[in-house]
């Protein structure tokens, strides 16, 4: 029986012919590193991958593809131009503009936190600092969370600094600052007020005006609410087989903690940028990267790893992030540029993805055939 006749709407058919398509061919594909091709498409064929990557080598891009679609309804395919959730890795780049903020005299990593918002309770706020806060070392009890889980309907809720910070990262320390760690997103909130009270500017606007504008990055920037409404943003979906679209609003108050979206190009643009100097100074980019939780490999906003690559340990730059379908995953060693970045839309079991997060790494390291 053709799906027409029980009622999928023709807009629906001709999607979903259209992802299905797109899933059994080839990305779009730029190839310096036919390894790294092979590897990818044989990935997307036999595992439904659906998503984009990019593979550089010593800095420079010699793979990417695209597979798949962007938006299975429409039929949009998926181009390397397709804008994905960033998930946590949105708390990285609230680290470097933080950091870009120190650099500039407004900030100081170790000053108490009620030199910047005098208002906060004033027994836990003169122990809490931005190194502790951006470790998750800080104790601050993970309040936003806990709330969410009870009623989810807060994620569309809007609220000032203020409010936000005095409703979700005001209670009492789990742990004195530095001597534990906790995944807190309510660390995020306090950062946020602290950023936008001493710039006197929003965080998005920070974000544009010290990442987004000076190295031309095309597709990124800042979002809250549902992520749908940003122009060339993929489509999260639970499942593609049947379509069930799974969307996860971030409330602007938590935009540092997840509301970044970015492409695998532009991601590969930041971090070359960062890691080279041109955002911050070596001296903070060796602050960035030092890490405060050996037994997380925890630094500030991401995690620096010694991992096996391409048969040796090598020191890589760590960073993932997943917010309701989105996975974007994005690793570079420090030592010589070679990095790997993937993005999916589709709820990607996450251990999978580092599988092809290591093959590709590796095969970077391969030199090319001769002509």
């Amino acid at each position: 029986m053709p799906l027409s006749a029980i009622g999928v709407p023709p807009r629906v058919l001709t999607g979903l012919a259209a992802a299905l398509l797109t899933l059994l061919l080839p990305g779009q594909v730029r190839a310096d590193c036919g390894k790294c091709k092979d590897i990818a498409e044989k990935f997307a064929r036999e595992e439904g991958f659906n998503g984009t990557l990019l593979v550089a080598r010593n800095g420079r891009e010699i793979y990417s593809g695209a597979f798949g679609t962007a938006d299975a309804e429409a039929g949009t395919p998926m181009t390397p131009q397709t804008r994905f959730e960033a998930g946590s890795i949105s708390k990285w780049i609230a680290a470097i503009v933080t950091m870009r903020l120190v650099e500039q005299g407004h900030l100081a990593l170790d000053e108490p936190i009620t030199t910047y918002l005098p208002d906060y309770r004033p027994d836990t706020g003169r122990k809490l600092t931005l190194r502790w806060l951006m470790s998750h070392s800080s104790g601050v009890p993970n309040q936003w969370d806990t709330a969410v889980k009870g009623d989810p309907s807060l994620k569309q809720q809007s609220l000032d600094n203020a409010t936000a910070v005095s409703t979700y990262a005001s209670g009492d320390l789990a742990f004195e600052p530095g001597t534990d760690w906790d995944y807190s997103h309510s660390n995020w909130l306090i950062v946020k007020a602290i950023v936008e009270r001493v710039s006197g500017q929003p965080y998005a606007a920070l974000v544009r005006t010290l990442l987004i504008v000076p190295l031309g990055l095309r597709d990124s920037g800042t979002f809250f609410g549902d992520s749908i409404n940003v122009t060339g943003m993929a489509v999260g979906y639970a499942s593609l087989q049947p379509i069930t679209p799974r969307q996860n609003p971030v409330p602007d108050f938590m935009m540092l903690a997840g509301g970044y979206y970015t492409s695998v190009g532009d991601l590969q643009r930041l971090m070359d940028a960062v890691f080279n100097h041109r955002v911050l100074s070596a001296a903070s980019v060796a602050t960035l990267t030092d890490v405060i939780r050996p037994a997380q490999s925890y630094a500030l906003g991401g995690r620096i790893k010694t991992l096996p690559v391409a048969g040796k340990p090598r020191k890589v730059a760590w960073e993932y992030g997943s917010n309701g379908a989105f996975r974007v995953l994005a690793w570079r060693v420090l030592e010589d540029g070679h990095s790997v970045i993937l993005a999916n839309n589709t709820s990607f079991d996450h251990m999978r993805i580092g599988d092809l997060a290591t093959a590709l790494l590796d095969a970077s390291y391969e030199e090319p055939a001769s002509p």
